[in-house]
């Protein structure tokens, strides 16, 4: 599988990890950083698993779409908390976790993705 299949997949995974450092350090500020706990864990949970998936993406791992599944299922979790929260970094860390979301989805629903077919193979 050549990189270059994933490259919209790992610019929204390395965006979506950055919205979301972003937002953990930004809620860390708010006056209320008890009531930002769930956000500012899944913002870090988010960030490390986006990170993963854009490092497997790039070396072409036979786990990419496996873990682009898992990936799409936290940033949809992060989003809805983010979403829930009408600061700007929130929505805009919202935003970012929801395409990503969406291109890891397609990413690892791709029918005849090489990687996948690789892993699944029987041996």
């Amino acid at each position: 599988m050549e990189r270059a299949q994933y490259a919209n997949c790992i610019e929204a995974c390395n965006d979506c990890a950055d919205a979301c450092d972003f937002c953990a350090a930004s809620c860390l500020h708010e006056k209320d950083v008890k009531m930002m706990a769930r956000c500012i864990a899944l913002d870090i949970d988010c960030a490390q698993v986006c990170r993963a998936a854009a490092a497997l993406m790039a070396r072409g791992s036979e786990a990419a779409a496996t873990i682009c599944a898992a990936c799409a299922d936290l940033c949809e979790m992060c989003a809805a908390e983010c979403g829930s929260h009408q600061m700007d970094h929130c929505q805009q860390c919202a935003a970012a976790c929801r395409l990503c979301a969406a291109e890891c989805r397609a990413m690892a629903d791709k029918p005849g993705d090489a990687v996948r077919d690789a892993a699944s193979a029987p041996a």
